[in-house]
């Protein structure tokens, strides 16, 4: 019988249980739907949009669970869930002080793009591994893997950046809020630099996390195929 040492059991209640990821998942979004009240009871467009969006996304768990059956894992739903969040509170105006976190701190907007970019690469990740279990004939190499999540992450990420671009435009032409802001070129740069260290992090130590996950989706796959 193993005996649990000192530095495992502070490891162990470390560890969110289940429950509580779950109960914490709740938190935040009653606040994340709390922050788009606000933005429409301050009118305030761009955080109601931020918000709004954000916490849909919240729920795209619950959807995928009823209509493809495909259930993800209470941590994942948590991690989703902490990253829209974060973006959403980056655009709600501190009370009392003239400045988003967005624009008073400068590693905010790191921080919620390197977050968002592991959320596209575990996508990314999950359908590559569930494509190799479902059909023998593809045999992606560990390293072929690796560079495929990373090019994907950056080529997301400058679709995104564009976005951006193009919505501050039709904002400004439209005289409406911001909803979503770019801070010249220098920020670019940057925020391609941390969705690719996002990217990074999920192609390097992202299989194990999504095994459960791609498994679900190949059968899901070969069940389709079969026309069951």
């Amino acid at each position: 019988m193993s005996e649990r040492t000192p530095s495992t059991e502070a490891a162990r209640r470390r560890r969110l249980s289940p429950a509580r990821e779950s109960a914490l998942v709740r938190v935040l979004q009653v606040l994340i739907a709390g922050m788009f009240l606000v933005g429409l009871l301050t009118g305030n467009g761009g955080v109601a949009v931020n918000a709004g969006v954000g916490l849909l996304v919240t729920f795209l768990p619950n959807l995928l669970a009823r209509r493809f059956d495909l259930t993800l894992g209470v941590g994942l739903v948590l991690w989703i869930t902490a990253a829209m969040f974060l973006h959403a509170l980056g655009t709600l105006a501190i009370p009392g002080i003239d400045f988003t976190l967005y624009a008073g701190t400068w590693w905010w907007d790191h921080l919620t793009h390197a977050m968002s970019s592991s959320l596209v690469a575990g996508a990314a990740l999950a359908t590559l591994l569930a494509l190799q279990q479902y059909s023998t004939a593809i045999r992606l190499p560990p390293r072929f893997m690796f560079l495929a999540i990373l090019l994907f992450v950056m080529a997301f990420g400058v679709v995104w950046e564009l976005l951006e671009f193009y919505i501050g435009v039709v904002s400004s032409l439209l005289g409406a809020n911001e909803v979503l802001t770019q801070y010249g070129l220098g920020d670019t740069v940057l925020d391609l630099f941390y969705n690719t260290m996002g990217g990074l992090v999920v192609a390097a130590l992202g299989a194990s996390r999504l095994s459960s996950v791609s498994t679900q989706l190949a059968d899901r796959m070969r069940t389709r195929s079969s026309g069951q």
